[in-house]
């Protein structure tokens, strides 16, 4: 007897196996489900991790008595934890069909340690070839006869998995994480993970993606609409498992924080539908449907937190699908019809935004779910949505600056006071050309619009929408909102990066000599040095002293006004902060 099959005998028989919990995440629900019970060998030994541990096992045809009482040491670790979630246990199609697993041991585990069949989920783990599909489906239908559930492991690893999991239609399916690990870069996996996702849907299953490890993983799979997930992202396999998932790991995808945006927040178009608890019986939405004949959506609610959207039409068809389809679903829960996670978003978040998000995510949800502070408010439609875009859109032309595009005055100023309202801290830089007019005069107003256009074009490559946003307020004035920290190196790198392309606007005789000679206003000569640029800055302690846009312009004025008696290319922040250049001898 070799030395591994002695340590085998010696830890089934001293049953010297720790089980750990691994959590299960609904994110739809944003909480732990379930666990995925884990098996450990002693830590000292070979056979510690469970990959060796049940190789050895199935090399010495000890495969069934290792699952037997892995099974009982986990029920009655689970049962002494208290847990209330559901259980996943691991048993492979052999045993599940060996029959002392038949006869009722694990029910008699069971109602040993207290514990509901209703919480367990079978988790069959395909590690061999399954022919015999007839015996499997009895033995599964023997299984759900006493409250047990279905989960499918490894989809896309075994042997015959779409076949097993077009005959047993289990309740979950869990995919590989080789097509989970790095889908948010790898383009064949996202395609095959959301082709599985879009199968479980119409067989009103759920898909659990295992082997997250990464933000980016998990929001890929979100994207994709995948109900449920496991992995290192939320949770290692403990001893003592986790309780309650931290609700940062639920990130968005960049539209959860109040963007800075001059058009409106969401809530502007958010309904409020009457919704239902997600365990309400079919046959009762069937009823509700009934009853309002105009309703299309129907939000489902639990404990104030929405699980997601029921489409009138969408329901209607899967339920009918069927001849005996309310006869098969009358009585189980309506969160069974749910495709996938339904888009949730804040009622901060600019309509600009969302719109931004369903195009880069090529979601075509018709509505989605808005949240105030992560509960539920009230649903917003695509067509409400596009209606309200399309009017910003007419208003935002009516505003513009019909040569740069840039948004007017009325536009920043409503920026300004939203800004204020929220209490979000920004600073204000007014922007303006010295030695402009002379220069329009000399060199004509077509030259003049290409150097206003050329400011425009500079401040909008610097100031991107995540640090600000800029304001073309007239002639050769510019309005910016900083709300990024680094304002005032943004300002310096513009005034350098001017400076260096001003030279191409002049002939070369007049960069030679500095400037142009022309008349002034009171037709005496007059010589004026190339056009400068001058910044006059209201820091953001001093913007959150104000109550409106109107004394914000009032300072702005005031620092412009101080910034234009410094020669060059020139900033001044309201706190007499200075810095100026100069064009270099020629």
């Amino acid at each position: 007897m070799s030395s591994l099959h002695k340590e085998l005998i010696a830890i089934l028989d001293a049953e010297k196996l720790t089980p750990y919990f691994q959590p299960i995440v609904s994110l739809i629900q944003k909480k732990i489900i379930g666990y995925e019970a884990l098996i450990r060998g002693p830590s000292d030994s070979p056979l510690h991790s469970a990959f060796n541990l049940f190789n050895t096992a199935q090399r010495f045809n000890l495969s069934t008595k290792l699952e037997f009482i892995c099974r009982e040491l986990t029920i009655q670790r689970y049962a002494s934890l208290g847990l209330r979630e559901k259980l996943f246990i691991n048993v492979s199609p052999s045993v599940l069909l060996n029959p002392k697993f038949k006869t009722g041991m694990t029910l008699k585990l069971l109602n040993k340690f207290g514990v509901d069949p209703h919480s367990i989920v079978i988790e069959l783990t395909e590690h061999q070839p399954t022919d015999n599909y007839e015996l499997m489906n009895h033995a599964v239908l023997h299984y759900r006869n006493m409250g047990f559930e279905i989960a499918l492991d490894d989809l896309g690893a075994g042997y015959s998995g779409l076949r097993l999991w077009s005959e047993l239609l289990p309740e979950y399916i869990k995919i590989d994480n080789h097509f989970i690990r790095g889908i948010d870069t790898d383009p064949v996996k996202l395609n095959f993970v959301r082709s599985i996702q879009n199968i479980a849907s119409s067989l009103h299953c759920n898909v659990i993606a295992e082997g997250i490890e990464t933000e980016n993983e998990f929001k890929a799979i979100v994207n994709l609409g995948v109900t449920h997930a496991q992995g290192y992202y939320f949770a290692r396999p403990a001893f003592i498992p986790l309780e309650k998932i931290d609700s940062l790991l639920f990130v968005s995808n960049d539209i959860d924080s109040v963007l800075l945006s001059p058009f409106k927040a969401v809530s502007y178009i958010t309904k409020l539908i009457p919704s239902i608890s997600s365990e309400t019986p079919i046959n009762e939405v069937m009823s509700v449907f009934q009853r309002n004949s105009n309703l299309a959506i129907l939000p489902l609610v639990d404990n104030c937190v929405a699980i997601g959207i029921i489409y009138r039409d969408l329901f209607l068809s899967k339920l009918f699908a069927s001849r005996y389809g309310l006869e098969l679903y009358g009585k189980k829960p309506i969160k069974l019809f749910l495709d996938k996670t339904s888009l949730s978003i804040d009622q901060e978040v600019s309509i600009q935004a969302v719109s931004k998000k369903l195009t880069s995510e090529m979601r075509n949800d018709a509505a989605f779910i808005i949240t105030r502070n992560g509960e539920y408010m009230g649903i917003a439609t695509i067509m409400d949505l596009l209606a309200e875009i399309t009017r910003q859109q007419i208003e935002s032309a009516r505003y513009a600056n019909p040569l740069t595009l840039l948004p007017g005055s009325v536009p920043i100023n409503e920026q300004m006071n939203q800004l204020l309202a929220k209490k979000i801290p920004f600073c204000v830089a007014y922007f303006d050309l010295d030695n402009f007019k002379p220069f329009n005069d000399i060199y004509g107003y077509d030259a003049g619009d290409n150097i206003i256009k050329a400011v425009a074009n500079i401040l909008s490559q610097f100031i991107t929408p995540e640090k600000g946003q800029v304001g073309h307020i007239g002639g050769d004035d510019f309005i910016v909102i900083f709300i990024d920290d680094d304002w005032l190196e943004c300002c310096k790198i513009i005034l350098d990066t001017f400076q260096n392309i001003v030279p191409s606007y002049y002939k070369d005789e007049d960069v030679k000599v500095g400037g142009i000679h022309t008349e002034n206003r009171t037709g005496h000569k007059c010589f004026y040095p190339l056009i400068s640029l001058s910044i006059g800055i209201v820091d953001p302690a001093s913007t959150a002293q104000c109550q409106s846009h109107v004394q914000i312009a009032d300072m702005a004025a005031g620092t412009k006004k101080q910034a234009k008696k410094i020669d060059g290319n020139s900033l001044f922040v309201n706190k007499r902060l200075q810095y100026h250049t100069h064009y270099p001898s020629i």
